[in-house]
């Protein structure tokens, strides 16, 4: 018996939905085919406050509605695709890793950030850890690439690319808008609630003892657009 879809399941459908829809209205000239995508952003607001609140929600969905009609940009600049993000799994001299512990969630992570224009994705790397945390690194390489939203720690499409990283400078100044608690850990006594390690942990705990592996990624799911139920 197929079980029913989940809460991430739901909100990725809504957001998949919406994002057809939007890319549709940045580049369609005709009033028909404006009104029928529009249809479909109602349909997925609808989706989402589901996943969101396990109900129908009227307000809350032409909320969404209308922040995904003001997003719409013509032409080229309005296809929609998802933000990217960054990750650092930095180490140390004794082989620990830095975590922080997110004042938004109480969750325990190491230290991520938006992409911002103008830097590139190391740079990024570099500049976040720094600011969040104080510790000053050297990325050393990528090591994965996350689609957050199905893992449940994004609510919107964002990938996020995890770099390895070592520590070269710096000392341990915690942001205190960011983090509420962070510190050095082995892989022994991770901090709870951390999230999602059995995914990422075997990666970067190979990366520091030296192991090089190919970098990794989301099993492909079949069909791709529907997938296994969260």
């Amino acid at each position: 018996m197929t079980e029913p879809a989940g809460e991430r399941t739901l909100r990725r459908w809504a957001e998949s939905l919406a994002g057809i829809a939007q890319t549709g209205l940045a580049f369609t000239e005709s009033q028909y085919e404006r009104e029928r995508f529009e249809e479909i952003l109602h349909i997925a607001g609808d989706i989402k406050t589901h996943a969101d609140h396990g109900h129908a929600d009227g307000d809350q969905a032409e909320e969404h509605v209308h922040e995904w009609v003001r997003t719409v940009n013509p032409g080229r600049a309005g296809y929609v695709t998802p933000k990217v993000a960054v990750g650092a799994a930095v180490t140390n001299d004794k082989g620990e890793l830095l975590l922080i512990q997110r004042a938004d969630s109480g969750v325990w992570l190491y230290p991520t950030g938006y992409c911002d224009v103008g830097y590139s994705a190391v740079e990024v790397v570099v500049k976040e850890v720094l600011e969040e945390t104080g510790i000053e690194v050297e990325p050393v390489r990528l090591i994965g690439i996350l689609d957050t939203m199905r893992h449940g720690t994004s609510r919107m499409p964002l990938y996020s690319m995890l770099f390895f990283c070592r520590q070269v400078g710096g000392e341990l100044n915690l942001h205190p808008l960011e983090c509420s608690d962070g510190g050095w850990f082995t892989r022994d006594a991770l901090p709870s609630p951390i999230f999602g390690a059995d995914r990422w942990g075997p990666s970067v705990f190979a990366a520091i003892d030296g192991e090089v592996r190919d970098v990794f990624y989301d099993d492909l799911r079949s069909p791709v657009w529907r997938g296994g139920h969260s």
